[in-house]
């Protein structure tokens, strides 16, 4: 009986120790809580820097406390200025222009004049100026990696329904060196091979016959046509037009070019279908629409497919020669993009 009490004496003990113990950590958090609300509720001094707090709990309330005053001064601004315009009426001053990383770039000096007498030359005497004359008609080869899977194939057929005159061949082990001749041979003007890795398509060579250039980009954002929603009916044998955006500088003017040819010069506008190439901060989104005219005013637009984002790598001067080309631009990542507001198209 002795031995039995003495044992619920010392567990009776231990729970004593324990409770005080949960109620001095409950009473300390209390006060750390009240210290908090308590510094959060003094105005930041000009001065006042976030992470000069070592608590990270408590840093972690002075930064979120931090920006909600900053939303509160930006709020009670704008509702200022819109007071001040609505009391002012007609005599409002402009609204400012906001602030972008494309209306803030940095000036390049091969920015293309449209009126400029040595840029019409060069492009009257390139590579593509037998297709810019009607001397020759696009017909373009596909091909893909060895051994494509499922989702590259499908990205591959979808995009010759998209390029008229367009024919999808697999390869068989060939080298391109070897298949170029050919393809020069029946009168092919491009040759484009889809990449992949881990079954995805992530790479895109696209090479202009038969002197070249030729263009290596990254593929990515693949959406065929299954997985987007309220697409139209599937598109039709008619010549799309073709739209370039932002293509503004010599490199840039010269990727246009180059898609610019992929697709006959004469659009057959009764299929009311639109290939665009919008390139923005050197990513050249493609997006593949058909116009729906709802009347003489009113037109809308009905996204087709596939839609997939494009990143320059290299461009080579004549036709794919990974060993011996001349390179006439490369991607140098960390030179290039170190400014975020200087850009290469």
């Amino acid at each position: 009986h002795s031995a039995t009490s003495c044992f619920t004496g010392g567990e009776y003990g231990k729970k004593a120790k324990k409770k005080s113990a949960e109620v001095d950590g409950e009473g300390s958090a209390v006060e750390e809580k009240k210290m908090v609300k308590s510094e959060l509720a003094v105005a930041f001094p000009p001065t006042f820097s976030v992470s000069e707090i070592k608590n990270k709990q408590r840093r972690h309330f002075m930064f979120m406390k931090l920006k909600q005053e900053k939303r509160k001064q930006k709020m009670q601004l704008r509702k200022k200025r819109r007071k001040e315009r609505e009391a002012l009426g007609d005599k409002a001053p402009p609204k400012e222009v906001p602030k972008t990383i494309e209306n803030q770039r940095v000036y390049d000096e091969t920015t293309v004049d449209p009126e400029d007498e040595e840029i019409a030359f060069d492009e009257g005497t390139d590579e593509f100026s037998a297709y810019f004359n009607g001397l020759t008609n696009p017909k373009v080869l596909i091909t893909t990696s060895d051994r494509p899977r499922g989702r590259t194939v499908r990205f591959c057929e979808q995009l010759a329904t998209v390029i008229p005159n367009a024919h999808v061949y697999y390869r068989r082990g060939l080298a391109l060196k070897r298949i170029i001749p050919q393809c020069v041979a029946r009168n092919f003007t491009y040759l484009m091979v889809i990449n992949e890795d881990r079954q995805v398509p992530n790479g895109m060579v696209l090479c202009h016959l038969p002197n070249g250039p030729t263009a290596h980009f990254k593929v990515s954002s693949v959406r065929l046509r299954k997985e987007m929603k309220r697409r139209g009916k599937n598109p039709t044998e008619h010549y799309p037009e073709v739209i370039l955006n932002n293509f503004t500088t010599r490199l840039g003017h010269t990727i246009g070019r180059l898609f610019a040819a992929l697709f006959p010069q004469e659009p057959h506008f009764v299929g009311r279908q639109v290939a665009t190439f919008h390139n923005q901060r050197d990513f050249i989104f493609f997006r593949f629409h058909r116009y729906i005219f709802k009347n003489e005013k009113k037109v809308g637009i009905q996204e087709l497919g596939p839609r997939f984002t494009l990143k320059l790598r290299s461009l080579q001067k004549g036709t794919f020669d990974s060993k011996y080309g001349e390179y006439e631009w490369v991607m140098k990542r960390h030179e290039m993009e170190a400014c975020r507001r200087k850009f290469q198209l």
